[in-house]
């Protein structure tokens, strides 16, 4: 097991987390390094809650999580979790369930099986589909509840101040405000989220939150990505300092039927973010072995508080190392608006993937959408988008390179290193042909795969792209300088068309091997038109221009794959 097990006591807790942070490091992302050594990668997207059909923001969190899993893949992870799922535990389901006039597992099994169909739809390659549901989760549950009962950390008491059914929290006075609702009636609400909250007076179990504040901050501390970006480790940071309370880990039974019995007293039933948390470890093996531990959580920003501070606390308080690192993302608007049914402007992500293909809603929500503040969903602005990048700048290039009229051998053009010497004084040849902006595009195409790299491990896909795009942009630049349509009809120019052609597949090789984890279709079929084998899409791969560097291995005479017809079909304004 992975896992690094510490014997958590109180004044012990503080050197443990040390002893965890000793270990981090060799849990970290795959690094992607030319001498490529396989790693683990655990990444996880929350699971999500079926009371309610699958909106553009889980398939966001879902698309993040499924780039970052791919990419890791092509750097050489061997052993890669990715997972996802659905909570199907608590009162908000118990509800919906009874307005829906049917049991509870049966509502359960209609809405999973939506999400499931979305992210299948829009290739989300997860490894596992976890539901709380299952037996496995059950089990890991008991366990665990076992392990924080007998550590001391869980007790019974009483439990008195405001729950949200809508958000499954339990809030303080300071978390909640009254505002004014239709009819003039005064309604306590979140403040965070705006929704309804009740006051709550139970006797139920509680866990010693309180008390793992030290920790807490430790563990923010000596892992500096442990909360990113920096911007919701600032707020976590900030919650944990203002003072921690216990919390309610139970609800009694009679209000609260749905959910997992709590271990020995059948009256009682486990808070629904306990139950929840605990998929990344059943995921995992857990209790049997972990497989592979630490995780890499995506979340949104709603759900913060539960990933950055209550779960690594009662990781932490069982004896089990906490997050690798809890990356938060925002949330999306449409035009501007916040998405609500009453205004009438939720996207329905199942119709935008029939609309604009798997690929191209993936690639505007990873163009568009970034960690530290919200994404807008503007259709218009999606179009557009598409239309420039895959259409424009991406496939017009592999469409220019291998038309038949500048390629009619359908080969993987020879480089003619006297025309296009590694340095122009290198050459006392007076056919040089190539200017200054094509060794600066050779000198772009080669910074990529590492500027690339960074910019996924930060989980900064818009920049990735945009690096990708303006490398694309240099290369039609570069087509447009040389025009091969014209030294095409000139015998004497085929070494030169040849080397212009080799430049120009040779960037979309590597602009595709590194497109794979946003469009992996789109990436597919275009290495796949390059004659780039199955086993020639990886990491190890990205080393390019070798003829120019007058290394052996390169792509010189390859036959081309065949056509598979216009790489992106541009879309039509729909009014």
């Amino acid at each position: 097991m992975l896992a690094l097990i510490c014997q958590m006591k109180t004044a012990a807790s503080a050197k443990c987390v040390q002893k965890l942070h000793k270990v981090w490091k060799h849990f970290q992302p795959v690094r992607c390094l030319s001498n490529m050594q396989t790693n683990e990668s655990f990444l996880t997207t929350p699971i999500f809650y079926v009371n309610a059909v699958p909106h553009i923001g889980h398939l966001y969190s879902a698309v993040v999580g499924d780039a970052a899993h791919r990419w890791q893949c092509i750097c050489g992870a061997k052993q890669a979790i990715f997972s996802t799922g659905t909570d199907e535990h608590g009162l908000k389901v118990q509800q919906a369930a009874e307005a829906a006039k049917l049991p509870p597992l049966q509502f359960c099994n209609e809405v999973s099986q939506k999400f499931k169909y979305l992210f299948d739809a829009n290739d989300i390659a997860y490894t596992d589909y976890v539901r709380t549901t299952e037996d496995r989760h059950n089990r890991a549950v008991n366990h665990i509840w076992k392990k924080l009962y007998d550590g001391g950390y869980i007790y019974q008491g009483e439990y008195e101040g405001w729950y949200s059914t809508a958000d499954e929290a339990f809030l303080s006075n300071q978390e909640v405000h009254d505002v004014t609702v239709d009819g003039g009636n005064v309604q306590k609400v979140s403040i965070e989220t705006g929704n309804p909250v009740e006051w709550t007076s139970e006797k139920n179990y509680m866990f010693r939150l309180s008390q793992m504040g030290p920790q807490l901050l430790e563990w923010l501390h000596t892992n500096p990505e442990a909360v990113r970006p920096s911007k919701f480790y600032a707020i976590t940071k900030k919650y944990i300092e203002e003072g921690l309370q216990d919390l309610s880990v139970s609800r009694q039974r009679e209000r609260l039927k749905w959910g997992i019995p709590v271990p020995d007293d059948p009256s009682q039933t486990i808070y629904v973010w306990l139950d929840a948390l605990v998929n990344y470890l059943t995921v995992g093996g857990y209790p049997d072995k972990q497989h592979v531990w630490p995780a890499i959580h995506i979340v949104g920003k709603d759900i913060l508080r539960f990933h950055a501070i209550y779960w690594p606390s009662f990781l932490m308080a069982a004896g089990l190392q906490p997050p690798a690192s809890v990356i938060c993302h925002s949330h999306w608007t449409m035009n501007n608006y916040k998405m609500s049914k009453s205004r009438g402007n939720v996207v329905d992500p199942l119709d935008r993937t029939h609309r604009y293909t798997s690929d191209g809603l993936r690639y505007f929500l990873l163009r568009e959408g970034t960690l530290h503040s919200d994404g807008d969903y503007n259709d218009d602005r999606l179009v557009n988008t598409l239309n420039a990048d895959l259409g424009d700048t991406l496939g017009n290039l592999l469409s220019r390179v291998t038309a038949k009229s500048i390629n009619p051998q359908q080969v993987f053009p020879q480089f003619h290193s006297d025309l296009f010497p590694l340095q122009p004084s290198s050459s006392s040849s007076t056919v040089v042909r190539a200017l200054q902006e094509d060794y600066d595009l050779i000198e772009c195409v080669q910074r990529l795969p590492d500027t690339v790299n960074v910019h996924y491990r930060n989980f900064e896909f818009h920049k990735a792209l945009e690096a990708i795009m303006t490398c694309l942009r240099s290369t039609n630049g570069f087509v447009n300088r040389h025009q091969p349509w014209t030294l095409a009809k000139n015998p004497h120019e085929k070494p030169w068309l040849d080397t212009t052609n080799h430049v120009t597949m040779e960037t979309l090789r590597v602009c595709g091997i590194l497109l794979q984890p946003v469009i992996p279709k789109m990436a597919d079929k275009l290495l796949n038109r390059l004659g780039i084998g199955k086993d020639e899409r990886t990491w190890v791969y990205l080393e390019s221009f070798k003829t120019y560097h007058g290394k052996a291995g390169g792509y010189d005479g390859r036959p081309l794959g065949n056509s598979g017809g216009i790489l992106f079909k541009k879309i039509k304004q729909i009014d």
